[in-house]
């Protein structure tokens, strides 16, 4: 899909007030029509894990009760025979992981979860989803298919300048030849699943489908991984085949002189609505994927500005309207918190940026919320905890830390009017 030029906010469901589904979640669906937004991005909607991460979840289908406002709320047997029908692929598998009554809280969760889209749809709002590559270890798809996995080799990735050690993620990681003998059956079904749920959605670590980083699952950290192969484009032009069969296809690899800017003019984008998470490290061949599936890639404001890295391309000035702007991910520091930790230099070619934009603001957070929108990216995406001007004791997650994060959440009547309005006028006047 091509993506208008547009704004949305990141905001999980547990953050919003009292972080369940229901009323909240519809009031925030109006506060984002009052500020003029497009779209709402939620994190990964399953069980999440002892730690709350969302990304370690139980399961890549099945969604978390916890979300239900009205988790007591009657299921006939109709409605728990025609779901199963339905979702036949993973819920009995689900059901086996999570007993007795895991089938019903799916009926209730679709219940809740379409009148939100509905109301949202209504409104103009539509909803961005997150599907991260990997799944829990003996998690449900873990345990229902141990043939479609790796044996003695786990995720992760590579020493890198942050980590001489790299990160030791141990999550399963894909036998992809066994996959591909299934016709990457189990991708396109997870595929349909976050396409029922979501308009679009991110997918994670985009690059592990050109190579992954694959360790010993005994080694003492993930330096001793290597470089395994990806599939490729397969697995997307398999699900496309079978869920936009409609489609026209994207168009294929044009080998390395093809460019974004190239694709942009007179390529097609994906009959997969998906955003390719391309950051860190990427190679050529993980842009000829990208490109070549037609997905748009991610750019986030709070990498730019590096005096070290004059020509990088999360600078404004290297936007692309085939892009999708973060001012930050679920992993990035608060605006506020980012602005009040950068050195000097840093902080002086951002000065430098906004005032080239001419988008001043009172505050350095609401200055870079302007900048972001003024971007020739097509989307840009903002987190709830800049408009509020919060601090980095309010971060979503910091990366490699285990307890102490994913609590964030929003007070009743935090987010206010005055917000919207401000957002909205910003909106309005980049043209999205």
């Amino acid at each position: 899909m091509a993506i208008p030029r547009s704004s949305g906010i990141q905001l999980h469901l547990t953050s919003l007030p009292g972080g369940r589904l229901g009323s909240e979640a519809h009031a925030f669906v109006d506060w984002l029509q009052a500020a003029g937004q497009s779209w709402w991005q939620t994190l990964p909607l399953g069980p999440p894990d002892e730690y709350r991460s969302p990304y370690k979840s139980a399961s890549a289908f099945a969604a978390w009760s916890g979300f239900l406002a009205e988790p007591d709320a009657p299921v006939s047997a109709d409605e728990e025979a025609g779901f199963r029908a339905r979702h036949g692929f993973w819920v009995t598998d689900w059901e086996a992981f999570a007993g007795d009554g895991a089938v019903a809280d799916q009926v209730r969760f679709e219940r809740e979860w379409s009148a939100l889209r509905a109301y949202a749809a209504e409104r103009g709002v539509r909803m961005i989803g997150d599907v991260p590559i990997y799944v829990a270890p003996d998690g449900a798809d873990h345990r229902a298919h141990p043939e479609l996995f790796r044996e003695g080799v786990v995720s992760g990735a590579p020493p890198d300048a942050y980590s001489d050690k790299g990160q030791f993620w141990a999550n399963p990681v894909y036998d992809w030849p066994a996959l591909q003998r299934r016709g990457y059956r189990w991708w396109t079904e997870r595929f349909r699943r976050t396409f029922d749920l979501f308009d679009l959605a991110r997918i994670d670590h985009f690059r592990g489908f050109v190579s992954y980083w694959a360790v010993p699952e005994d080694a003492p950290d993930a330096s001793y991984g290597r470089w395994a192969r990806g599939p490729g484009r397969a697995v997307f032009d398999a699900a496309a085949k079978e869920l936009r069969p409609d489609a026209e296809a994207a168009p294929g690899d044009a080998g390395p002189a093809a460019t974004s800017g190239d694709r942009a003019a007179g390529g097609r984008p994906s009959p997969l609505p998906l955003i390719a998470e391309d950051l860190g490290v990427i190679t050529p061949a993980v842009e000829r994927l990208r490109d070549g599936l037609g997905l748009p890639g991610m750019v986030v404001l709070q990498f730019a500005f590096d005096p070290d890295d004059p020509h990088g391309p999360h600078r404004p000035e290297n936007h692309r309207e085939d892009q999708v702007l973060y001012t930050g991910t679920h992993d990035n520091d608060t605006l506020r918190g980012w602005w009040e930790s950068i050195p000097d230099a840093r902080r002086a070619e951002t000065e430098a940026a906004i005032d080239a934009a001419g988008v001043r603001e009172d505050e350095p957070w609401w200055s870079l919320i302007a900048l972001a929108q003024s971007s020739r990216a097509s989307l840009c995406m903002l987190q709830v905890q800049d408009l509020l001007g919060l601090d980095g004791a309010f971060r979503m997650n910091v990366p490699g830390e285990q307890g102490g994060s994913w609590g964030y959440a929003l007070e009743p009547g935090q987010l206010t009017a005055e917000h919207a309005a401000r957002l909205k006028a910003l909106t309005v006047g980049a043209g999205r």
